[in-house]
C-alpha cells in the first residue's frame, strides 16, 4: 500500500490545477432549491473528460458515473445543490464567484457539499489509471439532498435497480471518518375548530387555542429523549406553525404545528409516533401525522416518503471503517472517528437500506449553511488520494476481518 500512496500522490499532484478549477466553476454554478441541472450537466462534462464508462441521469435528476464492471460495487455520495444565499447585500463577497484567501475558497456550496465531488471524480479515475480498481464497480453519485435526505438514493436503487455494498459519504468531515448521525422524524399536530368573527369569539372553536397544550407538552419532552454516548441525546422542538382562517379577523379553524424529532440510539420514529398519539387521545379534533414529502424534483420526477430519517451508526470494527481509518493514518499520519450533528443521505444507505456506510471529505461541518462558507484547497485535492486507494484498502481489511 505504500507504494501505491506514493504513486496516488503524485498523480493527484499532476492533476491539482485542472481539480481546482473544476472546483471553482461548479461553486460558480448556482444550484439552489434542489434544482441541480445545470451543475449536474457540468458535472458530467468532467467525468466524459475523464474517460468514465457510463455517465447519464437517473430519472430524479441525479447525475452518475461508473467506471469498472467487477462484483464488488463501490458508490461515493456527493449531494450537488446547496441552501439559498439570502440578500447578496450580507455577504461580504459574492457567493458563487467566492474568493480565495490564503489557501481557503470561500464560496456557498464550498464545503456544503460541492467540495468533495472533484476528489471523487478525480480519485476515482486515478485509480482505475493506476490499477487498482481490479474487481471493483465503482460509482459517483451526485444527487440532491437539501430538502429531503435520503430521498435521492432511495429513487436510484429503486428506479436504476442498482445497490451498491459499500457507500462513503461526501459531506463535511474535517478528513475524518464520520460513522453515523442522529435520525430524524416530523410531526404535523392538526387542530381542527369553527371560525368566526373576531368580535364574537364564542360562536366558534379556536382551533389555534387546541395546540397550545400540545406545544407545552413538547417543550416537556425534551428531558425525556434517550442519551447515547457517542451520538449523544435525542431533541424534540416545535419548529413550524400555519394557521388557517378565513380573516385576520376571524377566529382559526384549523391550525398545523410542525414538530421536529431527533432521534439517537435506541429511539425510533413507531414509537415516538404512538407516544404523541397516545399522550393526545382519541380525539376528533386534533391529529397527529407523519407527514409526506412528495415535492417533484427539477425533472418533475415525484418520490413520495414519509418524513422518516432513521438513526445510523457504524461499528468501529466493520471492514469499511477500519480500511478508511488505517487509509486516513496513512495518507494524513492520523485519522479520528467522528459523526455529524446534521443530517446525511445515510439516513438512507445505511438506515434504511443497511448498507455498510462511512462519510468522508474535506471540510468542516461548521461552515455549512453560513455566509462564512469556506474550505481548505489543499484539503479538497488530498481527499482524492484517499478516494482513489480506499479500494484497494477496503480488499486488505476484508482480508484482515
Amino acid at each position: 500500500m505504500q507504494d501505491h500512496v506514493a504513486r496516488v500522490r503524485a498523480e493527484v499532484a499532476r492533476h491539482r490545477e485542472a481539480m481546482l478549477t473544476f472546483f471553482r466553476e461548479i461553486v460558480a454554478i448556482p444550484s439552489m432549491n434542489s434544482d441541480i441541472k445545470a451543475v449536474s450537466q457540468r458535472v458530467a462534462q468532467e467525468m466524459r473528460m475523464l474517460g468514465y464508462d457510463d455517465v447519464w441521469w437517473d430519472k430524479m435528476g441525479s447525475v452518475c458515473g461508473r467506471i469498472g464492471d467487477g462484483e464488488r460495487v463501490l458508490l461515493y455520495d456527493s449531494h450537488l445543490d446547496t441552501v439559498g444565499v439570502g440578500e447578496l447585500s450580507d455577504w461580504a463577497w459574492h457567493p458563487f464567484e467566492g474568493k480565495v484567501e490564503n489557501g481557503v475558497l470561500f464560496a456557498r456550496g464550498a464545503c456544503d457539499e460541492k467540495g468533495s465531488t472533484p476528489p471523487m471524480l478525480y480519485g476515482l479515475a486515478i485509480a482505475r489509471d493506476l490499477g487498482l480498481l481490479e474487481g471493483w464497480t465503482v460509482y459517483y453519485f451526485g444527487g440532491v439532498e437539501e430538502w429531503n435526505e435520503g430521498s435521492a438514493p432511495h429513487a436510484f436503487v429503486q428506479t436504476e435497480g442498482i445497490r451498491p455494498h459499500f457507500v462513503v459519504v461526501g459531506e463535511p468531515t474535517n478528513l475524518q471518518v464520520y460513522l453515523g448521525q442522529k435520525g430524524r422524524v416530523e410531526f404535523t399536530v392538526t387542530a381542527f375548530g369553527k371560525g368566526a368573527h373576531a368580535a364574537s369569539p364564542h360562536l366558534g372553536d379556536n382551533a389555534l387555542y387546541k395546540l397550545l397544550p400540545v406545544i407545552e407538552h413538547v417543550r416537556a419532552l425534551e428531558a425525556a429523549c434517550a442519551d447515547d454516548p457517542f451520538l449523544g441525546r435525542g431533541q424534540i422542538t416545535c419548529t413550524d406553525l400555519h394557521v388557517h382562517t378565513t380573516s385576520v379577523n376571524a377566529v382559526p379553524h384549523q391550525a398545523v404545528l410542525h414538530i421536529d424529532r431527533r432521534l439517537t440510539v435506541g429511539e425510533d420514529a413507531p414509537t415516538e409516533l404512538a407516544r404523541l398519539r397516545a399522550w393526545v387521545g382519541e380525539r376528533e379534533d386534533l391529529r397527529v401525522d407523519i407527514p409526506i414529502y412528495d415535492e417533484p424534483s427539477y425533472t418533475g420526477f415525484v418520490f413520495p416518503l414519509p418524513k422518516v430519517y432513521p438513526t445510523w451508526l457504524m461499528d468501529t470494527q466493520h471492514p469499511l471503517v477500519r480500511a478508511g481509518v488505517a487509509l486516513g493514518e496513512r495518507v494524513f499520519g492520523t485519522c479520528g472517528l467522528g459523526k455529524w450533528d446534521f443530517s446525511t443521505n445515510g439516513v438512507y444507505w445505511q438506515g434504511k437500506a443497511g448498507i455498510p456506510t462511512i462519510g468522508f471529505a474535506p471540510g468542516e461541518e461548521r461552515y455549512a449553511h453560513t455566509r462564512d462558507e469556506q474550505i481548505r484547497l489543499d484539503d479538497v485535492v488530498a481527499a482524492a488520494v484517499w478516494y482513489a486507494l480506499l479500494p484497494a484498502q477496503l480488499m486488505v481489511a476484508e482480508k484482515e476481518f
